[in-house]
């Protein structure tokens, strides 16, 4: 047991350690996509969040979440982390829970890219995958939660269910878009994204609508796998990292917009689009957002400020389909879309 002099030297030094790590963390670029639709060249604003610590938005929450674990004493100096994710929030747990001086187990499906298994190995966490025969991501979710019963020294952060997730958006993404927006004299009047957790877009509605509540703020899922507009488990889909097994605990879907659908076969011509014609190297739901916003925007009229973010870059998705020839399908919303370039808007410094 620690004396309680070395427990509060301890707490100061992860106190100096969090301030270390949001210096990593947030304060992401924003830019102004370019891009013709239907003969008529229009924008969309999207904030860069593969400049994050390990190149994801979930290092936001992931900081978050501990933080505030931290502070409430959820947490113990050398409590073992655990938890179940689909990839991107693995990496963000394993990454900033080793630099706190954490042993994190990650919990995932065993179908999801080899990327991000070998990317959380690397970061010294373990891992314990989990087939659809055994229960599939909520089984991971199970696992993870008989972990911790049986063990009073595991610390389950449960994204899906912890309401510093959607905190951690609306104290950091929903205020940095709105200075960066406010800084060339803009206010946002939508915000697309699509729900893994559902943590970004709830965070984003709750500061949005705080700010002005005729901002529209629209989750997006797959048309493959539309689990939201259903309530159930229903198809498969290729866009990693959202749509799973179940609506998350923490999305309050009465309180959003409109659902939006995008096919992921025309995510992946997008994301493919977004790497060879502008020379953003993105994932999959990067692709998914911009196709969602563009919707938005077309179905807004006008000249509309659209907002979404870029979640991850394309280093996870190298064994994906996002490396193979995808077949242009009729309708696809992509073969309409020409990107003619983008440029900075400032950055998002701290008030």
């Amino acid at each position: 047991m620690m004396s309680y002099d070395k427990l509060q030297d301890y707490r100061g030094d992860i106190s100096k350690k969090f301030n270390h790590l949001w210096e990593l963390v947030g304060n992401t670029p924003m830019i102004e996509i370019l891009y013709r639709f239907k003969g008529e060249v229009r924008t969309i604003y999207a904030k860069c969040e593969h400049y994050n610590l390990t190149g994801s938005i979930k290092d936001r929450m992931a900081l978050y979440i501990l933080q505030r674990a931290y502070s409430e004493g959820a947490i113990k100096p050398y409590s073992r982390i655990v938890e179940a994710t689909r990839g991107n929030s693995g990496i963000s747990f394993a990454a900033i829970g080793r630099a706190l001086g954490h042993e994190v187990t990650i919990l995932m499906p065993d179908w999801l890219s080899r990327e991000r298994k070998d990317i959380i190995r690397s970061l010294g966490a373990k891992i314990i995958l989990v087939s659809k025969e055994d229960g599939g991501f909520k089984g991971c979710i199970n696992r993870a939660e008989m972990m911790a019963d049986n063990d009073s020294n595991i610390f389950l952060p449960r994204q899906f269910e912890n309401k510093s997730n959607t905190d951690a958006h609306m104290k950091t993404t929903g205020p940095e878009i709105w200075r960066q927006l406010e800084g060339v004299g803009l206010q946002p009047d939508a915000f697309v994204a699509g729900v893994g957790t559902g943590g970004t877009v709830m965070g984003m509605r709750n500061y949005l609508k705080m700010k002005n509540p005729a901002i529209k703020v629209h989750p997006l899922e797959p048309q493959e796998s539309p689990i939201l507009s259903t309530g159930y488990k229903n198809g498969s889909h290729r866009i990693q990292g959202i749509s799973d097994e179940f609506i998350p605990a923490i999305v309050e879907l009465e309180r959003l917009d409109p659902i939006v659908r995008v096919s992921d076969g025309d995510a992946i011509l997008m994301a493919q689009k977004i790497a060879t014609e502008l020379g953003l190297a993105v994932g999959i739901s990067s692709g998914a957002n911009l196709l969602g916003s563009v919707f938005v925007h077309e179905e807004m009229g006008g000249n509309p400020v659209v907002v979404t973010v870029l979640p991850d870059s394309n280093k996870k998705y190298l064994s994906t389909g996002l490396m193979k020839e995808e077949p242009p399908l009729r309708g696809y919303m992509s073969l309409q879309i020409e990107l003619l370039d983008y440029s900075p808007v400032q950055k998002a410094f701290e008030e």
